[in-house]
């Protein structure tokens, strides 16, 4: 796999990380540029322009969750948080904050290079127009025509099954929290109604999966929320 001299901003304030991350992006095509700092990240976002964010919680002058708060007010460039903290409520306020994904030390470099790719993809569909036709596996939906269709097979879904679908589909290969689906299918003040998601959920797999208790498209993160699989 090659970065295609893709830029990647590490905000990661261990030199032996940061050295760590440097040669191993670089080795695989990617431009890196750094930062050890909070202030210096932010600065780099606005100044620098990296298409990919990786981001260290633990830095010496702000909380990491500060600096996406920050630059999500103004930039929709993918932010990648790994960080040794690993609690679900770390991982929760970060993807509600606006990171895309979120990694917990230590991780595979294969793991970092699919969800950097992941990032990257999501930032060309997010500057073009909306994908009009989803296909992962035998599921096909066209948004266009509003057809969900299973192996060939025409599947009938309700407003709210397709509306969380289509919001799932619109964050593939992206954890998306309880709070955010439920903002986004049910609206303001449904946040805490996680039974009205879980119910959702399992009929989309009924409807969706060949064996819905072993799902393979619509991934379970425990604690945290949803992923639907498209690669």
């Amino acid at each position: 796999m090659s970065g295609g001299e893709a830029s990647v901003l590490v905000v990661e304030d261990e030199p032996q990380m940061l050295r760590f991350l440097r040669t191993t992006l670089v080795s695989q095509g990617f431009q890196v540029l750094e930062a050890m700092t909070g202030k210096d990240a932010i600065e780099a976002v606005a100044f620098r322009n990296p298409e990919v964010i990786l981001l260290d919680l633990m830095l010496p002058d702000m909380d990491g969750l500060d600096v996406i708060r920050t630059v999500r007010e103004w930039s929709h460039t993918p932010i990648v948080v790994i960080s040794a903290r690993g609690r679900e409520d770390d991982k929760i306020l970060a993807l509600d904050l606006g990171a895309d994904d979120y990694l917990t030390k230590p991780f595979g470099t294969g793991e970092l290079f699919a969800r950097i790719r992941v990032s990257l993809r999501h930032a060309v569909k997010a500057a073009s127009d909306e994908q009009a036709v989803f296909v992962a596996g035998d599921l096909t939906v066209d948004m266009a025509k509003r057809q969900v269709t299973v192996g060939g097979e025409g599947i009938h879904l309700t407003k709210r099954e397709y509306r969380l679908l289509i919001t799932l589909i619109k964050h593939a290969d992206r954890v998306v929290t309880h709070r955010q689906l439920l903002q986004e299918v049910w609206g303001p003040g449904y946040e805490t109604e996680l039974p009205y998601l879980r119910v959702y959920v399992g009929q989309l797999r009924r409807k969706l999966e060949p064996d819905p208790a072993r799902p393979r498209l619509l991934l379970t993160e425990p604690g945290v929320g949803y992923r639907l699989k498209a690669e």
